[in-house]
C-alpha cells in the first residue's frame, strides 16, 4: 500500500525529495503544473528529466494536479485551444508513464472563513461556515454560470479529452467541490458536491480513465457515511487515490483538524477502502497552520505520513 505526496514544480528538488523518502512517502505528485502547460507546449523532455529526479531518491512520479482551466469550464472562446492543451499534457504524461491526473471543474475555487478558535496546540483550522459567508456572499460575475450550462461544459470536455486520457494509460480524478454544498457559490454552480453529480460524471463517458479524487474530507463535508461512500465509488473501481483528510462538524459549518481528532473513524475508514480492494495511493492533502510557520510544511506532512503509514500497517498487513 502507497503513499503519495505532493509539491509546486517550483519546490521539487534534492533537498524536499530526500525528506519525502525519508519519511516513508512512495509517491510523488507534482501540484501546480509548470509553465507552458496551459500554452499546450510539449513537455515530455521536462517530464522525463523530474520522474528521473524523484527516481533518483526512490520515489515514482505518479501524478499531476491540475486546477481546472476557466476556459474549459466556463466555454470562454478559446475553450477548443485550452482543451487541446490539456491533450497535449496527457500524451505527454503517457509518453514518460505519469499514470493519474488530478483536476478540478469549478470556475470559482474553494470557501472558506475565518479560522476561530485556535486548535490544538494553538495550530490553525482551515473552517467553513455558510452562516458567516452569507451575511456578505461572494459574487464574481466574470464567472457566473447555470448548472445546465456547466454540465454541459463538463460533457464537452469529458467527450474529447477522456478518449485521449485512455489511450495514453492516463486516469483523470476528479476532485470534489470544496465546500461541496450543490448550490451557486460566487455566482457558480456546482456540479460535483454530490455522490449522485458523481454518478451522473462517470455515466456521461464511461471509462476506467473517467473516476474520482477521494477527498474524504469534502466527502465528510457532503454529510453522508464515508464508509458507505468508499463503497459506493470504491465499488466502481472509480477511487483514482485519495486525499486522507478528517474534519469536524456538519457540511455547512466544518473544520479541517488534524487526521486524528476529527469526526471520522480513520481505522475504519481504512478498513473500507480494503474491503473494496483499494490500495493507495494515500495522501495527506493538507494540515492545519503551526503556530511556527516554518513547521507547517514539514512537520504537518510528516505527522500525516506516519499517521497513514501506521494505520496501512496495522489493516492491511
Amino acid at each position: 500500500m502507497t503513499i503519495q505526496e505532493q509539491l509546486p514544480w517550483h519546490q521539487i528538488n534534492d533537498e524536499n525529495l530526500s525528506f519525502f523518502k525519508a519519511i516513508g512517502v512512495d509517491y510523488l505528485t507534482v501540484n501546480a503544473a509548470p509553465p507552458g502547460i496551459r500554452s499546450g507546449e510539449d513537455l515530455t523532455d521536462y517530464w522525463r528529466d523530474l520522474k528521473g529526479l524523484a527516481e533518483s531518491h526512490g520515489l515514482k512520479l505518479m501524478n499531476v494536479a491540475a486546477t481546472g482551466w476557466d476556459e474549459i469550464s466556463l466555454a470562454l472562446p478559446d475553450r477548443d485551444e485550452k482543451i487541446e492543451a490539456w491533450c497535449t499534457m496527457l500524451r505527454n504524461m503517457g509518453e514518460v508513464g505519469i499514470p493519474t491526473l488530478g483536476y478540478n471543474f469549478k470556475p470559482v475555487g474553494n470557501f472558506r472563513t475565518e479560522s476561530t478558535p485556535p486548535g490544538r496546540g494553538g495550530a490553525q483550522y482551515s473552517t467553513f461556515d455558510y452562516d458567516v459567508l452569507m451575511k456578505d456572499p461572494p459574487y464574481h460575475p466574470d464567472k457566473a454560470i447555470s448548472e445546465e450550462k456547466i454540465w454541459e461544459n463538463l460533457q464537452y470536455f469529458l467527450e474529447r479529452v477522456v478518449p485521449v486520457a485512455e489511450e495514453n494509460g492516463v486516469r483523470m480524478a476528479l476532485h470534489p467541490d470544496d465546500p461541496p454544498i450543490p448550490e451557486p457559490l460566487g455566482g457558480a454552480a456546482r456540479i460535483v458536491s454530490t455522490l449522485e453529480q458523481y454518478h451522473r460524471t462517470f455515466d456521461m463517458v464511461p471509462s476506467d480513465s473517467n473516476a474520482m479524487l477521494f477527498c474524504q474530507g469534502c466527502v465528510a463535508e457532503m454529510g453522508v457515511d464515508v464508509c458507505d461512500a468508499i463503497r459506493d465509488i470504491g465499488g466502481r473501481g472509480k477511487i483514482v487515490y485519495v486525499h486522507f483528510r478528517n474534519i469536524r462538524g456538519t457540511p455547512k459549518k466544518f473544520q479541517e483538524v488534524f487526521v486524528d481528532e476529527g469526526d471520522q473513524d480513520m481505522y475504519e475508514a481504512m478498513q473500507t477502502y480494503k474491503e473494496v480492494g483499494f490500495e493507495g495511493p494515500f495522501m495527506m492533502d493538507h494540515t492545519p497552520g503551526f503556530p511556527q510557520q516554518e513547521s507547517t510544511f514539514w512537520a504537518g506532512r510528516a505527522f500525516a505520513v506516519g499517521y497513514m503509514r501506521a494505520l496501512i500497517q496495522a489493516v492491511y498487513r
